[in-house]
């Protein structure tokens, strides 16, 4: 049984290693991966990633993903200090691609999770401001999802 994260990460690892132009394709190949799932949850997983169909040049489309979904580090221990995420007492600045900050700070403020109060948020800089209380882990663990 797979959690909903690992078949997202799984999803992000096909899209960005394999020419999928279809939801077709895609769920073989997460099938082949060893993920069970139906065609309307694949849908909602593509429309919460915000993969576009592209022109890949070669007069096919192919799936893509926004650039801050290659942020996302599927490997790593949430134990373990994130590498676009740095602390300062209990203030978390997260690090992006230049121009993509205010837009993942939009995302994490419209889908707030209770352990974030709110997000301040420049070109490539997004200051985090945890809710009272809420340790570093918690913290890494609810922006698991955005970045």
């Amino acid at each position: 049984m797979s959690t909903k994260k690992e078949r997202l990460d799984a999803i992000c690892r096909i899209i960005q290693t394999e020419a999928i132009s279809n939801q077709e394709e895609l769920l073989r190949s997460l099938t082949s991966s060893g993920f069970s799932t139906t065609q309307a949850t694949l849908s909602r997983d593509i429309k919460q990633l915000k993969v576009a169909k592209v022109h890949d040049g070669n007069g096919n489309y192919v799936y893509r993903l926004p650039e801050h979904a290659a942020l996302m580090q599927s490997d790593q221990d949430l134990g373990h200090s994130h590498p676009n995420i740095e602390f300062s007492g209990n203030l978390a600045v997260v690090k992006t691609r230049p121009g993509y900050a205010m837009g993942i700070a939009s995302d994490i403020d419209t889908h707030a999770p209770q352990e974030i109060l709110a997000t301040i948020a420049g070109d490539d800089t997004i200051l985090i401001i945890p809710r009272e209380g809420i340790s570093r882990n918690r913290i890494i663990k609810a922006l698991s999802n955005f970045i």
